[in-house]
Order: structure tokens, then C-alpha cells, then sequence
């Protein structure tokens, strides 16, 4: 048994923290392969470290005194390291971030030292190597992921390794430019990292027993989720839910290793399994419910549309050229709905509305803002007839006016679209509906 496992921010914010992720990891000695993320927040009004090194690089940046900022981070690391008794000192590795702050080397590099420096804690504290993700993760000088050479490199480097530390969230191109994955991308080092050494499983410890069927901020103590298929977490994560990165599915979804999302505070809690396929039937009808808003809606209205070639095109094609990219596309017989964001529409939206009247004159268009989009998602829906009729019964009951629905081909997920106003309520209906009444 091979396991990768990756702890996140909060799992490694103080050396208490520290402590509980070294019992984990030497309580299985599969666990042999680790990759953390920068401390985060010790408190609720304390600030991650990655957010401190954006802060001190942007005073360098600016030509302003950031020595003390730097020391601030250096205290925050040194805490963790006294509080885990190692003889470790970053007095060198920090003297070489102020050089090369000074330089103005680039934000990227300084916000990928915050799980450079934790993951030399790491190492030290657990006995493993130290492998700088700048050597194994391999980008392009254009800034884009090159995942053949990474995992050539990952492969190589690992293979007769028999415990590495990994940081996460960042790597660099062949001349040493480091160049880092968008936020929460220490996911990713995760997965990639378990497709390199053939793992039997990657876990993803965190400050929460796997993933949830909604957002407790929105529900009040959601129902875990006992297993999730990738393709269920890829709809979810793409709307919203955000326990995992989303991106990090796909490495380890091509050869089918599973991952499991465990909570570095109750070990003992089996956690959410992410899955190729499963015979396991579904707890409830659905397996989660995640939405976002942010959208606004064009409606493009003309008298025999349907039997017009290429009208559809032509109007994807006003997107297009004004870098718009689009959500979801219902239509009518004589109407067609494109839903975007709106922070990405509004500035150009009177050069796209007199763009579509160009390309298919159309009789009416209609603009509606400040809209939301959920997703319900779960592989029981494909089995379970009036799956749609409970979604409107439950929006009805609660007053919700429906603007959209959109299934799937694949029966996997249904989306609606509500009013902002109406987004919290919705989910909450959804919510009763399908797993507090168990239908």
C-alpha cells in the first residue's frame, strides 16, 4: 500500500497543529509521501502566511521598508519550530527571500515560499527528504502546466524514495522561474505527485470530515457525503463547492486512484471517498447541492428562430469575439438564453447587445442581472423518477421563482437558475427536501 497525503493550511497553521498531522502520518507507514501547504490561520482574525508574504512582497514592490513584514513571517515559522523542539534554523533560506525581494524576483515566487519553508519543517520534523517542488513540477516559460515532463521528473525523483516531503502549490519553468497554480493548488502537487508514484490512495486532510452535501454557512450541519464519483465532485467543485480543487482531479482521475478527504481533527471520521465509478447506491436521491452567483442572463427573442442556420452561431460568436465566456445556454422554439458573468459582461455590454442586432437582427432582447445558478447533483437522480418535480415543489413552497432549469445529458445534475435574493432560500428547500425528509 502506497498513500500520498496532503494537509492543508489549517492542518499545519501551529505546532499543535504540527503534531497532530506527524501522529497521523506515523500511525500508518504507507503514509510516506507528504505535501503541505503554508500555514493558515491559528484563530479566526489571525492571517495566513501566504497573505503575509503577498503583503510584504507588494511593500518591496513599492519601495517601501519590508524587513519588519519579513520578520513577522520568520517569528511565525520559528514558533512552529520551537514548539516542536527541532534544532532547525531558516535563518539562511529567509536571508535569501530579503535578497531576493529586494531583486523584485516576482509575487509568484514570494507566495510559493510560505509551503517552501513549511515544507522544510515538515522534513525535518518527520525525518524525510526535502524535495523543492521548483525541481519535479515542471512549467512552461508561457506560465501553462507541462505535465508530461512533471511527471517524468516526479516518477524519477521518487522512486526510491522511502519518505519525501513535496510543497505544494507551486513549481518552475526549466530556467528556474517559479511559477505557482491558482489558490488552493497545493491540491493539485497532491494528485500529481500520486500519479507519479503509482499510489493506492491520495488522501486530502483538512479541517472538515470530507465533503458536505451543502455549504454549512448556507445549511446548518449538512449531512457528510460517504462517496463521491469524479464526475459528482467535478460538477459540484465547479459550482461552488470547494473542498477540493478542482483541477486536482484530473491526475489522479486518469488512472483511477481514489482520494479521500479526512479532517486532521477527527482522524477517527472516515471522511468523504472520491471515485472512479461505484456499485455503493447513493444515501439520498442526490449527492450534494452547490451554487454560486454572480450572473446576469441575455434573452435573444426573434419569430421563427428555429428554422434560421446558424442563428445560434452567430450570437455565440459576439461572445466570443468580446472574450466572454458563457454558463449555460437554454432555448425555445423562438428564444435563446445565454447566462454569463456578470462582472465579466457589464462593461461590454452595449458593444455585444448592438453586435447581436448585426449578426441576427433580432425582434426583442432582454437583459436581467444580479441572478444565481445551483447545481443538484448525484448519481441516484438516474434512477429516481420526479426528481425535477420535487426541485420546483420544494422552490414553489418556498416562494422561489424558478428563471432556469437545465438538465444534463448525462441525468447527473440538474442546474436552476433564482434570483440572487432567493439563493440561500433555494438551497436550503433543496436541501429539506431531498435529505432531511430522506426522498
Amino acid at each position: 500500500m502506497k498513500k500520498v497525503v496532503k494537509f492543508g493550511g489549517s492542518s499545519l497553521a501551529s505546532a499543535e497543529q504540527f503534531k497532530k498531522v506527524g501522529k497521523i502520518i506515523r500511525a500508518d507507514e504507507s503514509r510516506k509521501f507528504v505535501v503541505p501547504s503554508a500555514p493558515g490561520k491559528r484563530f479566526s482574525n489571525d492571517i495566513k502566511v501566504t497573505d503575509m508574504l503577498y503583503s510584504c512582497y507588494g511593500a518591496a514592490i513599492r519601495e517601501k521598508k519590508f524587513v519588519n513584514q519579513l520578520d513577522d513571517i520568520h517569528a511565525r515559522y520559528q514558533e512552529i519550530i520551537e514548539g516542536l523542539n527541532l534544532t532547525l534554523s531558516l535563518d539562511k533560506e529567509f536571508e535569501t527571500i530579503r535578497e531576493d525581494f529586494g531583486k523584485k524576483i516576482g509575487r509568484e515566487y514570494a507566495a510559493s515560499r510560505g509551503e517552501f519553508l513549511n515544507g522544510k519543517i515538515m522534513a525535518a520534523y518527520l525525518g524525510f527528504e526535502f524535495v523543492d517542488a521548483a525541481e519535479v513540477i515542471r512549467f512552461n516559460e508561457d506560465g501553462t502546466f507541462d505535465d508530461d515532463t512533471t511527471n517524468e521528473l516526479l516518477a524519477e525523483r521518487l522512486k526510491e524514495s522511502k519518505g519525501a516531503v513535496i510543497p505544494g502549490f507551486y513549481g518552475a519553468t526549466e530556467a528556474g522561474r517559479i511559477v505557482t497554480f491558482s489558490r488552493g493548488g497545493s491540491d493539485i502537487t497532491g494528485s500529481l505527485v500520486a500519479l507519479a508514484v503509482s499510489a493506492d490512495l491520495y488522501e486530502n486532510w483538512t479541517d472538515v470530515s470530507g465533503c458536505l452535501i451543502a455549504d454549512p454557512r448556507i445549511v446548518k450541519n449538512p449531512k457528510p457525503i460517504d462517496t463521491i464519483t469524479y464526475k459528482e465532485l467535478r460538477e459540484l467543485s465547479y459550482m461552488g463547492a470547494s473542498v477540493l480543487h478542482e483541477d486536482a482531479i484530473f491526475p489522479v482521475r486518469k488512472v483511477g486512484i481514489p482520494i479521500n478527504i479526512r479532517n486532521t481533527n477527527a482522524p477517527e471520521d472516515k471522511g468523504t471517498l472520491i471515485v472512479e465509478g461505484t456499485c455503493r447506491q447513493p444515501k439520498y436521491t442526490i449527492t450534494g447541492i452547490a451554487g454560486t452567483d454572480g450572473f446576469a442572463s441575455v434573452t435573444i427573442e426573434k419569430a421563427m428562430m428555429n428554422s434560421e442556420i446558424g442563428f445560434c452561431r452567430k450570437v455565440l460568436q459576439v461572445f466570443e469575439d468580446n472574450d466572454i465566456s458563457i454558463e449555460h445556454m437554454p432555448s425555445g422554439i423562438d428564444t435563446m438564453t445565454i447566462f454569463v458573468h456578470k462582472d465579466e459582461f457589464e462593461e461590454k455590454e452595449q458593444k455585444v447587445l448592438s453586435e447581436i442586432h448585426k449578426a441576427v437582427k433580432p425582434d426583442h432582447i432582454e437583459l436581467e442581472s444580479d441572478l444565481a445558478l445551483i447545481a443538484i447533483v448525484g448519481r441516484g437522480m438516474r434512477a429516481t423518477r420526479g426528481t425535477a418535480g420535487r426541485i420546483f415543489s420544494a422552490l414553489a413552497h418556498a416562494h422561489i421563482n424558478v428563471k432556469m432549469i437545465d438538465q444534463g445529458s448525462s441525468e447527473l445534475n440538474i442546474i436552476v437558475g433564482v434570483r440572487h435574493d432567493d439563493f440561500k432560500n433555494a438551497i436550503r428547500a433543496l436541501y429539506e427536501i431531498f435529505v432531511e425528509t430522506r426522498i
